[in-house]
């Protein structure tokens, strides 16, 4: 799930290497929400190994490491075929501990992030290119008419995909989600620094 919150955000904020970006406060503070806050609330403790304690090692001592060199690009690869699995099942989790999964902020920004990284233009208004994942052109072309610098451009596009069950594994309007997402995608598509802005509003 950090990975897949990571990656995209990371190739919008311009970081090639994965380990950089663990060094950006936002980022950290995202990857901590994820793990440690929204996932361990709902996670099984299998007993054989500490969840946190493996989560401990992942932001401590593996995701930092240069010498892995592992690249935002790469974690970017085939997101929509995992994205069900890294978030959906969390999602699923607070519904059935909830009634729906409102109270999640990290999630629905890290779902945000994704889309807004199908875009293919960072945070600084630049085009970059996208990494391989079968269902882009069909995301893409769901997405037609949205315009980075602005907001107004988005007109329920992302209706179709949020609500995809074959994408998140459960239609995120019915989970309480799917609006927020939208709110934290409008506001970062606003302009050149917009993703940067959103994050410290939503992490703060």
């Amino acid at each position: 799930p950090i990975h897949t919150a990571l990656g995209p955000y990371g190739c919008v904020l311009g970081y090639e290497l994965f380990s950089d970006e663990m060094k950006d406060p936002q980022m950290l503070e995202l990857a901590h929400r994820v793990g440690y806050v929204e996932g361990m609330e709902v996670v099984p403790d299998p007993g054989i190994l500490s969840p946190k304690k493996f989560l401990d090692e992942l932001i401590d001592e593996r995701f930092p490491n240069p010498y892995l060199g592992d690249t935002t690009q790469r974690l970017c690869v085939d997101v929509s075929q995992g994205i069900g699995i890294r978030f959906g099942e969390t999602i699923k989790s607070y519904m059935e501990k909830y009634g729906d999964a409102k109270r999640l902020t990290a999630i629905p920004v890290a779902i945000a992030g994704w889309l807004r990284y199908l875009l293919a233009v960072d945070d600084e208004g630049n085009r970059f290119e996208l990494a391989p994942d079968p269902m882009v052109p069909e995301m893409q072309e769901q997405m037609a008419g949205i315009v980075v610098g602005d907001a107004s451009s988005l007109k329920g596009q992302l209706k179709g995909i949020l609500s995809n069950e074959n994408i998140f594994a459960v239609d995120l309007y019915q989970a309480g989600v799917g609006e927020k997402i939208e709110e934290i995608f409008r506001e970062e598509i606003e302009g050149p620094g917009a993703v940067r802005k959103t994050l410290k509003k939503y992490l703060a």
